[in-house]
This record gives structure tokens, sequence and C-alpha cells, in this order.
């Protein structure tokens, strides 16, 4: 990093990290490192996100562990209690504490923080603002920008890039925990707003209320762009010029192939050339339309030749994406059946993903292996789940994923998603274990079919066993 602001000069190492496992945390020690501020990091295990660090030559701790002699700052994961001893002990030496939220508000550079929140799509739109503002800047000889988002992109292959001077800062803003109110963004992004983490909020007009605070904090100078069903409740709370899909910029759709779209945006005094997104689903479509319309619009503020410059540019850095890491992410192909991947754990996500599914994979059976994310998301969407997953010819429920399980009010598991799904004339088994899910899973899939494995938790872990179950199979049969 060039260029330190006065907000990131606040900044001052050493600062030792708990949770470096993890895409944010991990993140966030690699933009602080550009910076220039000595760092450590800690965690219960070893993981890619802590062992790659390591290969970079951070000193990363394991287990049980002493706060480094010298820390001036601790910065926690959220799953990391203050009870941590780490964090007890940093505080009776009088050494701040800070939420990974509360530290991404401090490192975030003031003027060119560009945050995107939102229910669903909340990674894969802040890669595409990052290849857009990119485009702009190659097509406008501009500083190249950085990302902190948590989830790995697959062309640049990293969470984290720490951006040039005076170049933009695109973020992932997080709505649990009301996290995204640590940012003051120069301009955001709200994909859209469903019930989800009730058991934070407990109503959806508590969540409605936490988003209109977020686009209260969005800089008066700035922008605030909204999908098209994004509550007006809370666009009325922006202070800030609001772009909405359908209205001041809107999505020209010029044709499909196999998921695939070409398409344009158009906005005020500007249009891109076609765009032909290298990502399946039409809901890209409108992520790409979101993250163009928020690049574009701040690049050129009432400069027409400038925003067909920028448009333009956006344009091709949008084309240049690749896709995330877990987001109808292509595991492989063995005996002829195609096996994706996706991060999916709402019903809207899962409903969207076997629709995206059925675009790509045509005529194939499309089996589902899906990992249920927390006892309390499954009881309170247990019908729409059922709904979600009537896209499937058959569908293994695994033991559901049990994050913040201690907080949980109500619960469900795998046998009652999976008695439910019976009733509705689906075909599903409980297949308990991810080994036993997995082995459920292969024992009834035929070559020639298309699987997909969801969910949000450790699901990702079976790839290597799914593949080499497959592949011996296939080996045997010839």
């Amino acid at each position: 990093m060039d260029e330190v602001t006065s907000q990131e000069r606040r900044v001052e190492g050493p600062v030792h990290f708990l949770g470096v496992g993890g895409a944010g945390v991990s993140g966030a020690l690699r933009i602080a490192r550009a910076a220039g501020v000595e760092v450590s990091g800690a965690d219960l295990a070893s993981t890619r996100f802590s062992a790659l660090l390591e290969d970079e030559g951070v000193s990363v701790s394991y287990g049980s562990h002493t706060l480094p002699e010298g820390t001036r700052l601790l910065v926690r994961s959220a799953a990391v209690p203050e009870t941590d001893p780490t964090c007890q002990a940093a505080t009776a030496r009088g050494v701040e504490v800070l939420k990974y939220a509360q530290f991404l508000g401090r490192i975030s550079p003031a003027g060119r923080t560009l945050a995107v929140a939102g229910t669903h799509g909340k990674t894969t739109v802040s890669w595409m603002l990052y290849h857009a503002l990119r485009g702009i800047a190659l097509e406008l000889n501009g500083p190249k920008p950085g990302a902190l988002i948590g989830g790995v992109c697959q062309r640049e292959e990293t969470n984290a890039i720490a951006p040039e001077g005076g170049g933009s800062f695109a973020v992932e803003a997080c709505e649990y925990d009301r996290s995204f109110l640590q940012l003051d963004p120069r301009g955001a992004i709200i994909t859209n707003l469903e019930a989800d983490h009730l058991d934070y909020y407990g109503t959806i007009e508590a969540i409605e209320g936490a988003f209109s605070r977020f686009v209260d904090r969005v800089e008066d100078d700035g922008l605030l762009v909204l999908g098209p069903e994004v509550s007006e409740v809370v666009e009325v709370s922006a202070g800030c010029e609001v772009w909405r899909m359908g209205k001041e910029f809107r999505v020209e759709l010029l044709g499909e192939r196999q998921g695939r779209f070409r398409f344009r945006v158009c906005g005020p005094k500007w249009a891109t050339p076609e765009v032909s997104l290298q990502v399946a689903g039409e809901f890209n479509v409108e992520n790409a339309a979101l993250a163009i319309a928020l690049a574009v619009g701040l690049a050129a503020r009432g400069d027409k030749a400038d925003a067909a410059a920028a448009a333009a540019g956006a344009a091709r850095g949008i084309m240049e994406f690749q896709g995330v890491e877990r987001r109808f992410e292509l595991w492989g192909e063995e005996d002829d059946v195609l096996v994706y991947h996706d991060y999916a754990h709402h019903p809207t996500e899962v409903r969207v993903t076997l629709e995206t599914a059925r675009r790509v994979l045509p005529g194939r059976e499309l089996h589902v292996l899906f990992q249920p994310h927390q006892h309390s998301r499954t009881a309170r969407f247990l019908g729409d789940f059922v709904e979600s997953l009537r896209g499937a010819d058959r569908v293994v429920i695994a033991d559901v994923y049990g994050a913040r399980a201690h907080i949980d009010s109500e619960s469900a598991g795998a046998e009652e998603l999976v008695r439910r799904l019976g009733l509705a004339g689906v075909e599903a088994v409980a297949g308990g274990s991810l080994g036993g899910s997995v082995q459920a899973t292969v024992e009834r899939l035929q070559a020639g079919s298309g699987l997909l494995v969801l969910g949000a938790g450790d699901v990702d872990g079976v790839r290597e066993e799914l593949l080499e179950r497959l592949a011996v199979r296939s080996a045997l049969i010839s």
C-alpha cells in the first residue's frame, strides 16, 4: 500500500490476530501487513488461510499460546469470545482488543471505501465490484483498487488485495451482529434484503432498521446502489444519491447459452458495451449490474466522456471475473457425473442455485447433498427449504452444521427436513455425518447425472472423498 490515510495511521503495530484460519481475519492481517504494520496470528488449528500466511512469512501460533510481547493491538474473530485467555491477557496488560468488524472500520480508508451489503450475493458482488473498479482504473489510468472480502476470488486466488495509493477499497459488509455499522463508506450496494440471522435480529423490522442505519453512514456526496426489491424503508434513510435497479439504471438481456448471459447495463447518460459473463446464473447478471453501477457512478460524476470510458472499463473488468470459490464452483467430473459446490444456505440461495444448475446441466438428473447451516435457520425456514429443494430429483440431507447452536432459541435437524421433503413428494434421505452423507449420495448417483453439494459449513471438506469415490467406482465398472 503506497499511501496510508489518516484513518490507517491509527493502526500501530505490533498487531496480533486471533482467528487467522478464517477468510475475514486472515484478509485483515494481509491488509495491515501491506501497510507496513508488524503482525502475528493465531488459531486453534491450521487451515488453508493460516497456512498461506505462514508461507508468506507471518508468525502463526496454534492452540493454546501466549500474547506476543510488545503487542499493541489484539484483533479477534467474532467466533473468539471476550473470555478467551489471550483476550483476557491483553485486557490485563492494557492492550486494546477489537473485533474483526471494528478493525475493518479502522483500516478502511476514508473517502475510498465501497461496501457491499445484503442478505445474498455479498461476496460475489464485492469481487465483481473489485473487477469493475480495476477495469476502470486501467481505462482511466488511475490507481489500482484493493479488496477485503469473505471469500477467495478464483482469478486472484486470494481474499484480500491492498489498494495502491488513492485506489478504491471494496469490502464485504456483513449485517450479522450489526458489523457493517463500523463502516463509513463513500459508496455502498445493498443487493437484497430478506429475513435471515433471526437468531440475532428477531424480526425483519429489526433487520430493516439496521440496514437503514447502514445507508445513513454512506458519505453525503457518495452513492447508494440498490437491488430492485430492497425495501423503500431502507432507501429513505440515505443522505446521498440513490440509484435503484430498474429505475436509475437498468439491464438489457441480449442472450443466454447454458446459463451464461450476455447483457448491457444502461445508466444516467452512459451504457456499457455488451458484457458476456464467465459465471452462470441470471442472478449474476443482477450482481454484475449492481457492481457496474456503483463503480461507474462514482468514477464519472457528471462527466459524459469519463462516464463512457468508465462504463467500457467496468464492462471489460467484469468479463474477467471467473467466480468465487464455493459459489457454483465446478469441483470436477468423474464417472460422467458433473459435481458443483455452492455456499447456499438460505432457501432463496438454494432455489436459485438449483435453477442455475438446470440451465447449466440440461437433461441431466440432478442430485443434491445439502448440509443445513444452524438448527435455528433450519427450523424457521423448514417449509421454505422444502420448496427450494423441490427442483432436485434426489436429496441427501447431512447433519446440521451447528454454528452458534448455543444461542439457538428453536431447533430442527436433518430428520425433520427429510420427513417434510418426503411429504412433499421429494425423494430424500438423512445421510448423518458428512462421510455417511457422501456414501448415501454416491450409491444412487448414476453416470450422466449432476450433483450439487450445498451448504455454508464444512461440507466443502468432502470434495476429495466424493470425487475419489466416483473415480474408483468408474474404474471398477470399466
